[in-house]
């Protein structure tokens, strides 16, 4: 299939420009935040509810994972968490790119996962023409509160990010990262 041929949503998932004012990606969001918006209104007793919305609108969620409401995705069919995974109050998650959230993450409040990209040529950006790159969070990651990742970021296994950092570029496994932009201060 040529570059021409290819559907917004069809460029969005490889990775390449495309343009979000599509109707089946604007169908695609608003399935999103239709059960998002459920699961942030729901009993917070309601752990099996709450799971099944969860289930329905991620790609993936991992057995005795817990996410506190507000939680706010592009998609969320983008979004994998692993098993045993812990998110705090107010996570989002820009998954127009693949957002994947391994096994025993902790995960503070107000925390960002930045997928989309935007061009720096300001025609393009006037035209409305974006892009994304993959997150990942490899298993036993903790974020502090506020940390904020960026597009095309891995941070490797038992790494923590203190509070407020931002991600720019990848972090390797077993160390502490702090500062904006993020930077390893400790090996683990």
């Amino acid at each position: 299939m040529t570059e021409s041929m290819k559907t917004m949503p069809e460029r969005m998932l490889a990775g390449e420009l495309y343009i979000a004012d599509d109707p089946v990606l604007g169908e695609e969001s608003a399935r999103a935040q239709s059960l998002a918006h459920r699961y942030n209104t729901m009993d917070p007793t309601d752990a099996a509810g709450r799971r099944a919305v969860m289930e329905e609108l991620l790609g993936a969620f991992g057995e005795d994972s817990e996410v506190r409401p507000p939680f706010h995705c592009d998609y969320g069919y983008n979004t994998t968490i692993g098993a045993r995974t812990f998110a705090n109050w107010n996570l989002t998650s820009l998954d127009v790119a693949r957002v994947t959230i391994g096994d025993d993450v902790q995960i503070g409040p107000n925390v960002q996962l930045l997928t989309a990209t935007h061009p720096l040529d300001p025609d393009q950006r006037r035209d409305k023409w974006e892009a994304a790159e993959p997150i990942t969070l490899e298993n036993n990651v903790w974020l502090g509160g506020g940390v904020v990742v960026c597009p095309g970021v891995t941070i490797g296994e038992n790494t923590v990010v203190g509070a407020g950092a931002v991600v720019t570029k990848d972090l390797p496994a077993n160390v502490v990262a702090v500062g904006s932009p993020a930077r390893v201060i400790k090996e683990l």
